[in-house]
This record gives C-alpha cells, structure tokens and sequence, in this order.
C-alpha cells in the first residue's frame, strides 16, 4: 500500500508540474474550481482582456431571392405579394422634387424619374402592368416611419408597401426597416454659384450650406470637420430656393441629385469630389421579408437583361456613359 501511494504521490507531481509548464506556455485554461481565490486585478497600466467585436453591419447586403420571379399576376398565395395583387395596385412612397429621380413634371403634372421607373418595374412583374403603381408623396423625413409600424400597427394596412427616394441604405435605418440590394451607388458633393471658388466642403467653415431634413446629407454636414453651418429644409426644392435667395452658399447632397437641380439653374455649377458613398436601395417594411425578396429578383433580372441600364441612360445618360450596375450583395 505504502509502494502504491507513492507512485501515486509521484504521478500527482509530474501531472502538477506538467500542468505548470502548458498554462506557462498559455496552453491551458484550468478550471479553478469554487473555493479557489479570485484572480488578482489587472496590473496598473495594463489594459483588460475585452470581449470580441461585434462583426460589422454590411449595409450593402440584404435577403437574397427566394428562387425564380413568380409569373406577373400569379403571387405566391398566403403572403404580402398576395395582399397586393389582391389590392390591385403597389404604393410607392416617394419625394415630388428630387430631380431626374422624383419630381413632378410641370406638363403633365405626374412624378417621374429613375426612383419611378424603379417602381414601375416592381409593379410590372407583380401585375405585368407597370401603370398599376400608385404613388404616395411623403416627405424626406418620413421615409422610414411609413414603414416601420410609426403610420399603423401591426396588422393593419401599410402606409406605403414601399420607399424609393435617393435613399441610403446604412446600418442605421437597417435597424428600422430592411433594404433591397443597392440599385444605384453615388456619393456626396456641393452645388455652388457658377463664379465661386469653392472646390470642396473645407472651403465652407462657418458658411451655410442646405440639406434635406432626415437625409444622410445633412447627418454628414453635421459631422464635417470644416464646420460648415447646416441648413435644414424639407426638401430639395426648398434648398434650391434658399441658395438661389442667397440664404445659403452651397447646397451638399448626392452627386446625382446635384446634377438635377443644376439643369434647373443655369448659374449652378457642381464641384469636389464625391466625400462619401452613397448606396441607394429600396426600402421595405421588416414585416414583409417575402416583398424584399421578390425585388431583389427583379432587380437580378434588370441587372442582367439590361433594363437598369436602359433607365440609367434614360434619366442619368447626361451624366455619361452608363456604369456597370451594382453587383448584389446578400446577408
């Protein structure tokens, strides 16, 4: 007994030691059971071991396509697509002054644009009809509470079953409502007068400088290092009217809004270069992941038949030629 408790005594001290070496060697973990003292603090100046970061958000990618685009009027049964062919029409919540994307024609008095075709094209493979898209003006502001329960509840008939308005998808508006893939990429410059000198937004400490209220454009003026002063108005329109009443010295915004409201003045000039990115999605009620879905293959399909760059020639081709569309991302 004597001979066994010996050996005993030995293995327990060769496995101590053992485990000495690999937890010197950072190699082990052990466990130091309930009674064991609490580890000592952290050495002064040290910094404490912190959890993982969390993976970031990808704005950029959204739900991808459920399969093939059902055909135009036969609607998977039991889902929202369902509810709309059943309504007759897909409202779309969009802007009437955000030129070349959704503004109103002052000779027929309907709102036209890229943003609408954009629509339409959702509409036509719901119905196969792109007429039967009724649109809703909202303002900038609201684009995200049409949508995200703050206009119903739950349960009840959406504002709107849809928002295509120069919309940024970013990580923010993510947690209120979800995004299609990204259909247009831009980013922001500055609208100033033709004899400016101003060539960037470092050009504007301390001069006021108009933006969209709720746009990400005036988020981002807020931010500036410059220190531009903001100036918010409800819309496009408004900001044009105050830089041409010389209330404002620029107006900053996407380039591609830009260059609608410089073809309305011919003493506007575009100028910088882009000092963000800009990626335009559609938005759609968290409810209804089967509508997100359902756009992303059309968009799939306008990317690949080339419909998206017959309505980027038709809205944007001034601004030359068409790029390659934005490649689809998914989660």
């Amino acid at each position: 007994m004597r001979r066994d408790g010996a050996a005993r005594r030995r293995t327990l001290a060769v496995a101590a030691g053992l485990t000495m070496i690999l937890a010197a060697a950072g190699c082990t973990d052990p466990d130091p059971g309930p009674d064991a003292a609490p580890p000592p603090p952290p050495a002064a100046g040290s910094t404490p071991r912190s959890a993982p970061a969390k993976p970031a958000c990808d704005a950029r990618a959204s739900l991808r396509p459920a399969g093939a685009l059902p055909a135009p009027g036969k609607m998977p049964a039991g889902g929202y697509l369902a509810a709309i062919q059943k309504r007759g029409r897909l409202v779309l919540g969009t802007s009437q002054d955000s030129p070349l994307f959704s503004s109103r024609n002052a000779f027929t008095g309907r709102v036209e644009g890229f943003d609408i075709d954009m629509g339409r094209l959702i509409a036509a493979a719901i119905f196969g009809d792109p007429g039967k898209l009724q649109i809703k003006v909202i303002p900038h502001a609201d684009r995200t509470a049409v949508l995200s329960g703050d206009e119903g509840e739950e349960g009840q008939p959406d504002a709107v079953d849809l928002v295509i308005n120069t919309m940024t998808a970013n990580c923010a508006r993510w947690q209120e409502v979800d995004f299609s893939t990204v259909y247009l990429e831009t980013g922001q410059k500055l609208l100033v007068a033709k004899d400016s000198a101003v060539d960037g937004l470092d050009d504007l400490a301390k001069q006021k400088v108009c933006a969209a209220v709720g746009s990400t454009s005036l988020q981002n003026l807020e931010n500036a290092a410059s220190d531009p002063v903001p100036v918010a108005r409800n819309g496009w329109g408004e900001c044009l009217v105050a830089f041409q009443q010389n209330e404002v010295a620029a107006i900053s915004t996407d380039d591609t809004i830009l260059a609608g409201l410089a073809a309305q003045d011919p003493f506007a000039k575009v100028v910088g270069e882009r000092f963000t990115e800009e990626p335009y999605a559609v938005a759609v009620s968290k409810r209804h992941p089967d509508l997100t879905r359902f756009v992303n293959a059309v968009l799939e399909q306008s990317r690949r038949d080339g419909t998206w760059k017959t309505i980027y020639d038709r809205w944007l081709g001034a601004l030359g030629p068409a790029p390659q569309p934005p490649a689809a991302r998914y989660r």
